[in-house]
């Protein structure tokens, strides 16, 4: 009876000393999910895709990645948001978080998430005809000032975030958002068509989606809205604000968890999204679809989304699609 109440002792020290180590196993024990607001083929998931594979280096857990699409871009966003907060769920947010809420279709925003890093942006430029009269972003404005709504935009739909680019800039040179009537298209490419075509007068849309009309000759860009000179268009002018502060506006991803990721994790997954933005295969890979290299670590990309949250209330309200 002894025996067997020293073995039963023993045996309950053992489990004691073993079930510490299992409550504090390495993180992760099983696979990630990494939620795309955005479907398959797109830009957003080319960079979530990229960024799962040189993460599964680094955690040695497969992370799959799943496309919750619909609600111009709700569905997604709301699906990170909603998860539970212990590191196998994350989500790439796109620059579209800054904007729903003013335009009334969520009440989300980027203070709903851990923000872990940005991860690309790529700038709003503004483009004229190489043969246009205007030459410069300040010709851009006197003649906007001058004959409000005779000038015409095109680049993205109504709201988009060429659109609102554009409009931000007009807003902090003391002009309406619409000073520059805009012409909704499907995307960059239709409307740089009919700038050539003469229909429009202005498109306003990123340097890569325009590089091979700049190439040629054809369009000439009058400013990047960016806070460092372009790699490939170096000679563009930045746009610096009446404060002689250069600011960004355009297009960005970024990787985020739900709210309340616990500290150890964020710490873990911040620095390693660090180093895969550093590294020659994430590089690489922006380099060749032409995306923009911007990174911004947990704390500033925080910051990063509450400005631009900011920037779109005035810009949407400026053109009257704020709700």
């Amino acid at each position: 009876m002894k025996r067997r109440q020293t073995l039963a002792v023993l045996g309950a020290a053992a489990t004691a000393l073993v079930l510490p180590g299992l409550a504090h196993a390495a993180y992760p024990e099983r696979p990630i999910t990494l939620i795309v607001p955005w479907g398959a083929g797109g830009g957003t998931d080319a960079v979530a895709r990229i960024i799962a594979a040189e993460l599964e280096k680094e955690l040695k857990q497969p992370i799959n990645v799943v496309n919750r699409t619909g609600g111009s871009g709700v569905v997604g966003h709301q699906a990170i948001a909603s998860a539970a907060p212990d590191g196998y769920t994350l989500g790439i947010l796109t620059v579209e978080i800054g904007m729903m809420r003013h335009a009334g279709l969520t009440q989300l925003s980027g203070a709903d998430y851990t923000p872990l890093a940005l991860m690309n942006f790529d700038a709003n430029a503004i483009f004229v005809r190489d043969d246009s009269p205007i030459k410069s972003a300040k010709e851009l404005l006197d003649a906007a000032k001058a004959n409000p709504g005779k000038l015409k935009a095109s680049g993205t739909g109504q709201g988009g975030i060429w659109h609102l680019g554009l409009a931000q800039w007009l807003v902090d040179n003391k002009l309406p958002g619409n000073a520059i009537g805009w012409v909704p298209s499907q995307g960059a490419a239709p409307g740089l068509q009919d700038l050539m075509a003469g229909g429009v007068d202005v498109v306003s849309c990123s340097l890569p989606e325009a590089r091979s009309l700049i190439d040629a000759g054809k369009v000439r860009p009058l400013l990047l809205l960016a806070s460092k000179p372009d790699g490939i268009f170096p000679k563009v002018p930045l746009y610096t604000d009446a404060a002689g502060k250069m600011w960004n506006a355009g297009a960005w991803r970024g990787i985020a968890a739900p709210k309340g990721l616990p500290k150890e994790q964020t710490d873990q997954l911040a620095a390693m999204l660090k180093k895969i933005f550093d590294g020659k295969a994430y590089q690489d890979f922006l380099a060749s679809r032409g995306f923009g290299a911007l990174y911004a670590d947990r704390a500033d990309f925080g910051k990063f989304m509450a400005e631009k949250d900011a920037g779109f209330a005035v810009a949407m309200k400026a053109v009257g699609i704020a709700k």
